[in-house]
């Protein structure tokens, strides 16, 4: 299992199934660095729920419900100046979907089988600022997102504007690597590979995470696992 952070992770589950909830809840446990603040079971409740909830880190979001699907919920989001960062999480292996709740503003996706461990991951990265994309499906997601994508999301330059160092970043970030991950394999501070990667998005005129990752495979600096 994944070891225990210090500080809480405090997190809303937005889900229409109350077994998928409590599922979720015996996996991001107390004890292992997480408080669930708030639970909703359609994406409706959740402007209210985080007015009630107070600092929230990470909103781990299905994506089909009956009223007020995630896509729709994660895009209201937008317009909170406090807006925590979105985590999909779904049993629906839907390319267009997931692509949707990435141009939604979604920070990352997560498959419902996929295993506790991975869940704890992609909840700590995603707070943490970080993106998630499930290995599992990230291809094709990416053509995906890349397909609907509006144009002034094109980066402008090539990556030869970037540093070596800033390469090193794209290339880390487009392998799915967290800002904590680049930090350690670089040898350098997370809040150094946040510079980075402002510098990055600015010189490419990249809107966000996954539009940069959407870049690097792009450009063949890497390549889809599936």
């Amino acid at each position: 299992m994944v070891t225990t952070d210090s500080v809480e992770t405090r997190v809303v589950l937005v889900d229409d199934q109350e077994l998928v909830r409590s599922g979720l809840r015996r996996i991001l446990r107390r004890r292992d660095g997480f408080e669930i603040v708030a639970e909703c079971g359609d994406g409706s409740e959740l402007p209210a729920a985080l007015d009630e909830a107070g600092v929230v880190d990470v909103v781990v979001m299905d994506l089909r419900m009956r009223e007020v699907d995630g896509i729709t919920a994660t895009r209201a989001l937008a317009g909170r100046p406090d807006a925590p960062p979105v985590l999909v999480l779904t049993t629906f292996d839907d390319d267009a979907m997931l692509s949707g709740a990435l141009r939604a503003g979604a920070a990352g996706f997560l498959l419902k089988d996929s295993s506790a461990d991975d869940l704890i991951r992609a909840v700590r990265a995603v707070a943490a600022g970080d993106s998630w994309l499930d290995p599992a499906v990230t291809g094709r997601v990416l053509s995906s997102y890349r397909q609907s994508a509006p144009a002034a999301g094109a980066a402008a330059d090539g990556h030869e504007v970037l540093t070596a160092r800033e390469l090193e970043v794209l290339c880390l970030m487009g392998a799915g690597r967290s800002n904590s991950e680049i930090a350690e394999d670089l040898f350098i501070s997370e809040l150094t590979v946040k510079s980075h990667i402002g510098r990055i998005f600015t010189k490419l005129n990249l809107r966000d995470r996954p539009a940069a990752i959407v870049y690097a495979y792009d450009n063949g600096l890497v390549r889809p696992t599936a």
